[in-house]
């Protein structure tokens, strides 16, 4: 190997070996935290009795699912169906939804599912940093009694507090997630790892044969318990949809090199810890520590569920800026916190939502392990959904025969089903509410989904050719005046009804025209050298079409500098811009059902304004009104 490679290589493993340490604060807070509560949750919510075969039994199983689930399933199968780089299950969904948006039949409920398991997502964004905060704080009284009556209060505090900072965005705070995490997880495996050389007889859980075993003596308890214990894997989705910050490798090398191997001890720790003291499986995860070390265990607990609870926000925000640029929601106001990197965003109402439903979630359950009933059925239906995508991806996408895909397929189906299936006793419980804020959020964005085709259609009667209007206005011998006009309108070729209404009123048209068409595309990025398209329609007037990825800014100025018209220079501060706003109303017309054009009439009053959204300069913007009636 020459030095040139050699330099290469080692360039290669030292930004591998950097990304892996970044992804330790965000990729894995969430599945780093279940340690605190997933054991004692799994013997108190089965009433399992505390015996060697019970301990042994539920350790074999969190083995096995942390395998089949994690690193088969996603590090070695779902992180292979990328979209450009990006993951998540609305990336994954953009993979499988056909290019026109309209889907038909089996295909739309496809596309379907995987924006319901999106929905699902927000559910459990509301829950892990409620859950976590919760059972972290709740350490601080298995230190001392005496601080009971202030977990709540401590909880509530802190969670207002994480909230308050967001505006602020993470670029700061975050330098400190991987070092923190880094600790956490060394504390997590040494504390396991104690335990694990006191009785190493814990070992032999590895074997199949015990998890077998724990079902076939109490399979009604052990059923149950499945249902506690998928919370050992509830951080698989933040995985694949934080694969685009990091890489599927960095992301592969944290969990085998640390990860794993601190989360088995912790977990087989424990095992061992109860056997050894059945009264310690109050909380098996806090009594791994001697007692003078229970206080210091609680704060950085503490500080490992808020960095597990910043990466599930920064997940909704991303997931919501990922949904207006697919179209499923309004366009909202979304701040970018960092000049440095585009990933970094800050959608307000998103956040306020957020916290007021993690605090009414601490106020309402109060203790983690009933929060713990509510958590799981919304990960486990996301799941499954994301392995019907997959097998999606894999025969459309990859071209894969079917007895190959159903073989790779059906074994994490029947996984996912059995999660499923023991969490669907949770429903009574608490479930119910992750499911609720699914089936509200779903129906938000398959009617704004519809209603926009609906609007979309009908504008499309009126539309004219371009060309035509282009040609009336020439010969009409109408008056050219200095300066840029930009209009914005979707449909390329077609006359925007902002440009018919200025010659219609004012029968005028600027020395130089732009008729600018925005495309979003199913891909997480578009390189600036394929950003612009334009081409000549008549005489200082062109077709511009800007193209852009569902993860990228859309702002219209920026990319409308890369603009080269030979014999035309503009500054597009400078320009102005007409952009078309329809007023919406529900009649009679055939559509969707009254109710959910009422709503979607709703949503359309609250969308953000364009200017906002294309980054327009709002002191050189007309609103041109359109009334559609659907």
């Amino acid at each position: 190997m020459s030095d040139d490679e050699q330099i290469r290589s080692r360039s290669v493993k030292a930004g591998t070996a950097g990304l892996a340490f970044g992804a330790l604060g965000i990729v894995y807070g969430d599945i780093g935290t279940s340690p605190i509560y997933a054991l004692r949750e799994t013997f108190d919510h089965a009433g399992l009795d505390v015996t060697v075969q019970n301990a042994y039994g539920v350790a074999s199983v969190v083995f096995w699912a942390l395998i089949i689930v994690i690193s088969v399933k996603y590090l070695a199968l779902v992180m292979r169906a990328d979209n450009h780089g990006e993951g998540g299950i609305l990336a994954l969904t953009a993979l499988v939804a056909p290019k026109s948006g309209n889907a038909k039949g089996a295909l739309a409920a496809v596309v379907t599912l995987g924006v319901f398991g999106t929905a699902l997502l927000y559910g459990d964004g509301l829950i892990t940093p409620a859950i976590s905060v919760l059972s972290a704080v709740e350490g601080f009284e298995v230190a001392s009694t005496a601080f009971s009556r202030f977990v709540i209060p401590i909880s509530i505090v802190i969670l207002i507090g994480l909230f308050a900072v967001q505006r602020h965005g993470t670029a700061r705070i975050s330098t400190v997630f991987g070092p923190v995490m880094l600790v956490w997880f060394s504390t997590l495996g040494i504390l396991g790892l104690n335990q694990v050389l006191q009785h190493p007889g814990v070992v032999r859980a590895v074997s199949p044969s015990y998890a077998f075993e724990f079902f076939a003596n109490e399979p009604a308890k052990a059923f149950v318990a499945l249902g506690s214990i998928f919370l050992v894997v509830t951080g698989g989705e933040a995985l694949y949809a934080d694969m685009g910050h990091f890489g599927r490798r960095p992301i592969q090398f944290s969990w085998y090199l640390l990860v794993l191997p601190a989360l088995l001890l912790n977990y087989f720790g424990q095992a061992a810890l109860v056997v050894a003291d059945p009264a310690d499986v109050e909380s098996p995860f806090y009594r791994l520590a001697p007692s003078w070390a229970i206080l210091p265990l609680a704060v950085l607990a503490t500080c490992a569920t808020v960095i597990a609870s910043q990466a599930l926000i920064s997940g909704a925000f991303s997931l919501t800026a990922q949904a207006v640029q697919l179209d499923y929601l309004p366009r909202m106001r979304i701040t970018h916190t960092s000049p440095h990197h585009v990933g970094q965003i800050y959608v307000p109402i998103v956040n306020w939502l957020l916290m007021i439903g993690c605090v009414g979630l601490v106020l309402g359950f109060r203790t983690s392990s009933n929060l713990a009933s509510a958590y799981g059925i919304a990960v486990t239906m996301t799941m499954l959904i994301t392995t019907l995508l997959f097998f999606r991806v894999a025969r459309a996408r990859w071209d894969w025969s079917l007895g190959r895909t159903l073989a790779v397929c059906i074994p994490l189906f029947a996984v996912d089903i059995a999660f499923l299936s023991a969490n669907i006793v949770k429903i009574a419980s608490g479930g119910w509410f992750p499911l609720l804020v699914g089936l509200i959020l779903v129906t938000l964005m398959t009617t704004w989904r519809k209603g926009r085709q609906l609007v979309a259609a009908r504008i499309h009667r009126g539309e004219r050719p371009i060309e035509s209007v282009v040609h009336e206005a020439s010969a009409a011998d109408v008056a050219r005046v200095p300066g840029v006009a930009v209009f914005m309108f979707k449909d390329v070729g077609k006359a925007p009804p902002a440009m018919i209404a200025n010659l219609e009123h004012n029968h005028v048209m600027h020395q130089l025209t732009l008729m600018v068409s925005v495309h979003t595309h199913d891909q997480p990025r578009v390189p600036d050298g394929e950003r612009i398209m334009s081409r000549k329609v008549g005489s200082g007037i062109q077709q511009v079409e800007l193209h852009f990825g569902f993860l990228d800014d859309p702002d219209v100025p920026a990319a409308l500098a890369l603009l080269e018209i030979p014999g035309q220079e503009f500054d597009p501060a400078r320009a102005t811009y007409f952009i078309g706003r329809e007023t919406v109303s529900s009649t009679k017309v055939p559509g969707m059902h009254p109710m959910r054009e009422r709503l979607f009439v709703a949503m359309n009053r609250s969308a953000a304004s364009a200017t906002r959204f294309f980054s327009l300069p709002a002191d050189r913007v007309f609103e041109v009104r359109t009334l559609v009636e659907i």
